[in-house]
């Protein structure tokens, strides 16, 4: 986040409006990228994940072995019922997961055609898309990264301070957002420290695990890097923590949009398109 450039004008009675330089060029280019990606890994993934929909701990999964997590259709009287099955509790999810459909058109599967890439079930076609646009999204993100570090931006703009994540404060933010009052005026310059937070957890905690238990389900990686298996426990481990940190980012993701529309959708917008964004400020603000 940067605050270059700024532009001010005020009404007589009104307040200042500021226009500031709010996001950098590179990490413009670099959200949108990672936008096209994370939209198409998601989906491919859930493609690859469809050819066996279930979730194990350590070395072995198969259909014998017992699956902390199952998406399967239950042959039942009046038909076929979808069933997420997550340990001991069991959720219907007939028409969604499990089976697609209803009547005549039920199809046994996951996670739904829709959200899948291709729609129909390829194996092959959907792992030949998840590569591609996972190598992209680590190089895209090996660039922001560099620039990152070596611009200030993570220290300037997401390190917190030692005020900010103080019980006190931590505990105002909550209540600030669950009220939807977000920051005005000067405040509105930086980062919060709920954002600080959740970016740094993505970037350094999420994203960092989604290719270290990517690359350990990769066979030839294993051969090359043996410790991979050691480190996450096993095989269907890592695609169990694969699977969580997957849609742990979605959570993000659903919040993240959530804000940028509660607190100024066109704004927000603008300065992740333009990098300009509006902040008002009362004249003795500044």
């Amino acid at each position: 986040m940067a605050t270059l450039d700024d532009h001010s004008q005020a009404t007589p009675t009104g307040p200042m409006t500021t226009v500031i330089r709010r996001h950098s060029l590179a990490t413009r280019v670099t959200h949108w990228i990672n936008v096209l990606c994370l939209s198409l890994l998601l989906m491919s993934g859930l493609q690859i994940f469809n050819a066996h929909p279930a979730l194990y701990w350590g070395q072995y999964g198969a259909d014998a072995d017992p699956s902390w997590l199952s998406i399967s259709a239950v042959d039942e009287d009046d038909g076929t019922r979808g069933v997420l099955r997550i340990g001991d509790l069991q959720i219907t999810t007939t028409g969604i997961l499990g089976v697609s459909g209803t009547g005549d058109d039920a199809t046994e599967r996951g996670f739904p055609s829709w959200i899948t890439i291709p729609s129909y079930q390829d194996l092959a076609t959907g792992r030949r898309w998840h590569l591609f646009f996972a190598w992209l999204f680590v190089i895209n993100g090996t660039i922001y990264a560099l620039i990152g570090f070596l611009s200030g931006h993570f220290r300037r703009d997401l390190a917190p301070s030692g005020e900010e994540i103080s019980p006190h404060h931590l505990g105002q933010e909550i209540a600030d957002h669950a009220r939807l009052r977000f920051p005005k005026g000067e405040k509105a310059r930086r980062y919060n420290v709920l954002q600080k937070l959740a970016y740094l957890i993505v970037i350094f905690i999420l994203l960092p695990l989604m290719f270290a238990t990517g690359l350990t389900m990769s066979p030839g990686m294993d051969a090359g890097y043996p410790f991979l298996l050691d480190l996450f426990g096993g095989r269907q481990s890592a695609r169990s923590i694969h699977f969580i940190c997957a849609w742990s980012i979605v959570l993000f993701v659903f919040v993240h949009i959530a804000m940028v529309i509660l607190s100024g959708l066109w704004n927000n917008m603008r300065s992740m398109i333009t990098g300009r964004y509006v902040i008002e400020t009362e004249r003795d603000d500044r």
